[in-house]
C-alpha cells in the first residue's frame, strides 16, 4: 500500500473541450460531487478550449465565478485534443492529473474509484478500461479493435485494449510525459513509453448526453491510429524493406522465366492483360511505399521545426 498517497494531495483534472456549452454544467456538477467529498483531496478542474462557436467559455468563466478551482486555458485557434490535453498537463499543479472528455461518455464517478486504486495499490498510472460503448456503431466498434490490434503487433510498447485517454497519472509520469517533448501528442503511447506500476479500473462507457462529437471522428479516428503507428513503430519502413526484396526476387525469377521461354521458342505474351496488371499492382505499390516513407519524413519535418504545440490566447485561474 502507498502510505505517501494518504497524505493531503492536490487533483488536477484535464478537460479538453471545444463547442461544449450544453456538457459544462452538468460536467462540473458531477466533478465537484465527486472530488468534494474524497478526504485529503484538493482539487483543480482545467478546460483546454479550441476557440468555440458556442456559449462553451461563458458557461465555463460563468462557473469559475462561484468555484475559483476551475480554471481555463482559450487557444489562439483551434489546435485539436491531443495539444489541448499536452497544455491543461503542463499547466497544471497537482500531485496526480486525470484527463476527462467533456462528453460524459466517461463517467466523473469513476475518478473516486481511479483515485482509489491509486492509493491502495501505489501505481503511478490508473488507467479507465472499457467493457462496453455505448453509442458507437459497429464499424465504429471494428476500427478501434483493428486499430489497437494493429499498434500491439508492429508498435515498439504495448497499449492497453479498450482504453482511451481517461486515466490517472502521478506528477512523475506527467513530468516524464511532458519531457518527451513530442508535437504529435499520442498520449497513451507516451505514457505507455513511460512505463511505471500501471493498473486498470474497468467500467461501461456511456453514450454521449447531448450533441456530437467534435473531435476525433471518421478522419480522427484513422489520424490517431497512424499517429500511434508513425509514432510507436518502425515496421512499416521494415515492411518496405521486405516487400521491396520479394518483389525484386520475384522480377529476376520472371526474366529468368521469360528467358528460357525465348530460348525454347515460346511466344512471350507481352499484350497479355496480365502484364498490364502486374504494371498498375507494382505502381501502386510504389505509390503506397513513398506515402509510408513520406508519413516518417513529415513527423521528422514536424519536429525539426519545433513550433510549439498551441498557444494560449487567455487563461484564467492560473495568476
Amino acid at each position: 500500500m502507498n502510505t505517501e498517497t494518504h497524505k493531503p494531495f492536490l487533483c488536477s483534472v484535464i478537460v479538453p473541450v471545444f463547442n461544449e456549452e450544453k456538457n459544462i454544467d452538468p460536467l462540473l456538477d458531477r466533478l465537484v460531487q465527486v472530488l468534494t467529498p474524497i478526504e485529503g483531496c484538493r482539487y483543480e478542474i482545467i478546460f483546454a478550449m479550441d476557440p468555440c462557436t458556442d456559449r462553451t467559455e461563458e458557461k465555463i468563466l460563468a462557473a469559475r465565478k462561484s468555484n475559483p478551482c476551475i480554471k481555463l486555458l482559450r487557444f489562439s485557434r483551434r489546435f485539436g485534443q491531443p495539444a489541448s490535453t499536452i497544455a491543461g498537463l503542463e499547466m497544471s499543479s497537482g500531485d496526480i492529473c486525470v484527463v476527462i472528455d467533456a462528453d460524459l461518455q466517461d463517467p466523473p464517478e469513476l475518478i473516486a474509484t481511479l483515485i482509489a486504486r491509486w492509493q491502495e495499490t501505489g501505481a503511478e498510472v490508473v488507467y479507465a478500461q472499457r467493457l462496453t460503448r455505448k453509442g458507437e456503431t459497429a464499424l465504429k466498434k471494428v476500427i478501434a479493435y483493428l486499430a489497437y490490434y494493429v499498434i500491439n503487433k508492429i508498435a515498439d510498447v504495448k497499449l492497453p485494449r479498450n482504453t482511451g485517454d481517461f486515466r490517472l497519472m502521478s506528477r512523475r509520469v506527467v513530468d516524464h510525459v511532458l519531457s518527451l517533448k513530442e508535437n504529435h501528442g499520442f498520449l497513451r503511447g507516451l505514457v505507455a513509453l513511460v512505463g511505471f506500476k500501471q493498473e486498470a479500473v474497468q467500467y461501461h462507457r456511456e453514450a454521449r448526453l447531448t450533441g456530437k462529437g467534435n473531435y476525433n471522428r471518421w478522419t480522427g479516428s484513422f489520424l490517431i491510429g497512424f499517429n500511434g503507428i508513425y509514432g510507436f513503430s518502425r515496421f512499416p519502413l521494415v515492411l518496405i524493406s521486405l516487400l521491396g526484396a520479394f518483389f525484386s526476387t520475384v522480377s529476376i525469377l520472371a526474366a529468368i522465366l521469360f528467358l528460357v521461354m525465348h530460348y525454347l521458342g515460346t511466344t512471350l505474351p507481352v499484350r497479355d492483360p496480365v502484364t498490364l496488371c502486374f504494371i498498375v499492382f507494382f505502381t501502386g505499390m510504389q505509390m503506397l511505399c513513398l506515402g509510408v516513407v513520406g508519413g516518417y519524413i513529415g513527423r521528422i519535418y514536424d519536429e525539426v521545426k519545433e513550433r510549439p504545440k498551441y498557444i494560449i490566447e487567455s487563461s484564467h485561474g492560473f495568476e
